[in-house]
Formats: C-alpha cells, sequence, structure tokens
C-alpha cells in the first residue's frame, strides 16, 4: 500500500491545483456470458494497486489530506459466490488505502463532485466511451448552473503528459517488481530451451513456458507468447504458435512474465535439434554482434536513436557481407536497403505495459537516456527463402534477439538475468556448432 501511496503523492505533486480521474479497464466478453481474464488499466493500476473491474479513482488536492477517493463495486454475496470475493467499499479505505470510498452505484455523484468548481480536469478521452459520457455529462450539467456560482473544467487534459514521464524513470521499487517479473521470465525461456526438440508442436514449447511462468507466481504471461519454428519465426508476431517443429530448424520464442503488471520481454533463437548449422551459426552471431553493439551504447547521456544505429550498423555490413544486399555499407544503411531484413526500431520502453506508452522524442529531439529508464534491446535478421540475395544455404528463417536494458550505470547496461542467474543472452559468444541449451 506504501508503494502506491507514494506514487499517488508525486502524481500530486505534479497535478498541481487540478483534479483528475482514472478509470479502469472494464470486463471484456469473451463468447456469450464468458470473460476474458481480467487485467486492470495500468495507469489506474500504477496509482492504485485496485485490480477489480469497475473501478474509478479521484485525485483531488482540494481536499487536503485526503485527496484520494475510490469508487468501487460493492460486496454482495449473492455475486460474490460466482465470481469471488470483492474488496467492497471498506477494504477500499483498510486494504487499500482510500482516504474515501463509495459504491458503484454513486459514480455519477462522485463525477459531478470532481468536475465541480475545477479550471482543468485531468482525464483521458476516449479509452472508456461509457465513463467519456459520464464525465462529459457531468460537466455539461455543472456548466449550466453558472448562476448558482458554479463553474466546470475550462480543459480537460490527457493526464498521460504526467503519467508517462512518472513511469518512463522507474524508481527503486519499479526496478525491485521488474526484476522479478525478468527473473520469472528467464526461467521459463531457460524451461522452455530444455524442453524444445524436434517433433513438438510450437503450442507444447508454450505450454512448457507459461507452466514456469505460473509456477513461479506470475499470474499470466505480459503478452501472447510467441513460439515460432522455421518459417513463421520471419513473421514479428506469430500468435497461432500450431506447427510441429521440424529437424534442422530454428525455434524463436519472445515471451515474458508478468508481476505486478510489470512485464518481462525477452526474445530467444535457437535450433531445436540442440546443433547450429553453419548458416544458422553465421545469422546468430550476426545478430549477436549486432545486440553487444548495440548494448555498449547504453549509458545515461546517450541518444537512445544512438541504441539502434550502433544494431543497424552492424547488422547491415553483415547483410552485405553475405550477399543479402549491395554496399557500400553506409549507403545501405542511407537508402533504408537493410529493411528488407530488419524493419523495425531496436528498442522499446517497456514496464507495466510491454511497449510502455512513454513518448521517444521531445520537441522533436530524440531523448536523452537517464537512470531510471528500462528498454529492449530487440532486433534480427529475418532472411526468408522468398527474400532473394546472399548465399543460398543463409536463405531461411532468420535469427532474433532481445533482452531489456537499462540505463542506470554510467559503466554500461544491466541486462534483465544477470542478477537471477542470468539468461543465457548476450553474455558471451557462442562458436558456431555449440549446444546452446544444456
Amino acid at each position: 500500500m506504501e508503494l502506491f501511496r507514494k506514487r499517488r503523492a508525486r502524481f500530486l505533486e505534479a497535478l498541481g491545483d487540478g483534479v483528475a480521474i482514472f478509470a479502469t479497464a472494464p470486463q471484456r466478453v469473451r463468447s456469450n456470458d464468458v470473460h476474458y481474464e481480467y487485467r486492470p488499466d495500468t495507469d489506474f493500476y500504477y496509482l492504485t494497486g485496485f485490480a477489480e473491474p469497475d473501478a474509478l479513482a479521484v485525485l483531488d488536492p482540494r481536499d487536503g489530506e485526503r485527496p484520494f477517493t475510490l469508487v468501487v463495486r460493492p460486496r454482495d454475496w449473492n455475486k460474490e459466490v460466482w465470481s469471488g470475493r470483492r474488496a467492497g467499499v471498506e477494504g477500499a479505505v483498510s486494504s487499500y488505502g482510500a482516504d474515501r470510498a463509495e459504491p458503484v452505484e454513486k459514480l455519477a455523484e462522485v463525477i459531478t463532485r470532481a468536475v465541480t468548481n475545477v479550471d482543468r480536469l485531468h482525464y483521458k478521452l476516449g479509452r472508456y466511451p461509457a465513463i467519456d459520457s459520464m464525465v462529459l455529462g457531468a460537466i455539461r450539467d455543472v456548466g449550466a448552473k453558472s448562476r448558482d456560482g458554479l463553474w466546470a473544467p475550462a480543459a480537460i487534459v490527457d493526464p498521460g503528459a504526467i503519467m508517462q514521464e512518472m513511469r518512463l524513470i522507474k524508481t527503486a521499487d519499479d526496478l525491485d517488481l521488474f526484476r522479478r517479473a525478468a527473473a520469472i521470465s528467464v526461467q521459463g525461456h531457460l524451461a522452455a530451451m530444455r524442453a524444445t526438440r524436434p517433433g513438438l508442436f510450437e503450442y507444447e514449447v508454450e505450454a512448457v513456458l507459461e507452466f514456469v511462468f505460473h509456477k513461479l507466481g506470475s499470474p499470466a504471461p505480459g503478452f501472447a507468447s510467441i513460439v515460432a519454428s522455421g518459417p513463421n519465426a520471419c513473421y514479428l508476431h506469430h500468435w497461432r504458435n500450431d506447427r510441429r517443429i521440424g529437424d534442422g530448424e530454428l525455434l524463436l520464442v519472445d515471451a515474458g512474465a508478468e508481476w505486478e503488471c510489470f512485464s518481462g520481454d525477452i526474445t530467444r533463437t535457437y535450433p531445436a535439434n540442440r546443433r547450429f548449422t553453419g548458416p544458422q551459426a553465421t545469422i546468430y552471431q550476426l545478430v549477436l554482434d549486432a545486440q553487444l553493439a548495440a548494448i555498449s551504447r547504453i549509458r545515461p547521456g546517450a541518444v537512445f536513436q544512438e541504441v539502434h544505429d550502433a544494431a543497424v550498423e552492424v547488422l547491415t555490413e553483415g547483410l552485405v557481407r553475405l550477399g543479402f544486399i549491395e554496399g557500400p555499407v553506409r549507403e545501405a544503411i542511407e537508402s533504408d536497403r537493410y529493411k528488407r531484413f530488419y524493419m523495425h526500431k531496436t528498442s522499446h520502453w517497456l514496464g507495466m505495459d510491454v511497449h510502455e506508452t512513454c513518448s521517444y522524442r521531445v520537441k522533436g529531439e530524440w531523448r536523452t537516456l537517464q537512470e531510471g529508464m528500462l528498454f529492449t534491446v530487440g532486433h534480427g535478421d529475418r532472411p526468408r527463402g522468398d527474400h532473394g540475395g546472399g548465399a543460398e544455404d543463409h536463405r531461411g528463417p532468420g535469427a532474433s534477439g532481445g533482452a531489456p536494458g537499462d540505463a542506470r550505470r554510467a559503466g554500461g547496461p544491466v541486462m534483465a538475468g544477470v542478477d537471477t542467474g542470468g539468461a543465457p543472452a548476450a553474455r558471451q559468444r557462442e562458436p558456431p556448432g555449440q549446444d546452446p541449451g544444456g
């Protein structure tokens, strides 16, 4: 509870004299009357720690020492017997630190109070239409009572401007939670490596991976696990996981466990039969070299784009050398020739969303890395058989590698996994043909 109280205090300090409303995600129907597994809205959970649906938080500094109101579903035995125990109004205060709590039946009243006699409302329009309608209706109704001395907000501001900056710079508490997500992710990947062999289906490897996630306490993967064998590895977000893994093929696994809504994100590629062929090892080594080059640029004061540029330079040099694209290297980069094989950026912010919703530029300029920023280093070459170019034996499924890095230490990155025994990531170079899985 203290972690969330500290986050709210930081938000309120940045908020100034405005009022903020945060709604959580509704339950989503999977089929008929069956819902998808529930996950709360990330910003809402970040500030409240409350994981039930149909809830709303108001942060109102006008209330002095009691700025935090939480609207929740009330206790109801007839409903709880079907879907589980609720915190209720009392639990919202005692277990989640709300200064006051109201049942969801008073939602309209709470929203009206929040938008009355305040100049600026911080609320994200467009995410939850039902709440949008209530907020805009309350503003309209309050605005119509100007003769009674009431006024409504003159501006509705997206709280993301504050939240993104808070979530971009991780605190020590945040990093501890993320390390747990990373540690669980590492163990899941190691188990998947040990289980992989030709003849299995991709979903069997997925089952091993996610079994370990759950066994170690993760409630769910941070995103849909990608287990892609052979040609499927050339699709960035392959999702079916239903192909039989062939002998001599590479297997790409892109997955991460979630812990307290923080998501791991690790990608590994390895041979199903535990032995790289010569061409596979060549491509793997190229990707590994690019990863190490990118990681070497991670330090406070560096520019975000430098990490990507370092990977692109190494990958492009390799693609030219192997005959996949025409050189010279600088011309191949400037003309985007390499994008046929490497079409995305090397890094994305990582945190409570696997693709953290923080801006990459400030006033048009790439961000300068600061202590506490957390992001991935994920890249690859994907030379499909139909791409053409290159030696014939180098065509086919590509290799990809990725792991989180952070800019906490001036001497270099801290790779997720180092504190937990280590993922078999870019810690060392693997000679061609070496068994990667043990």
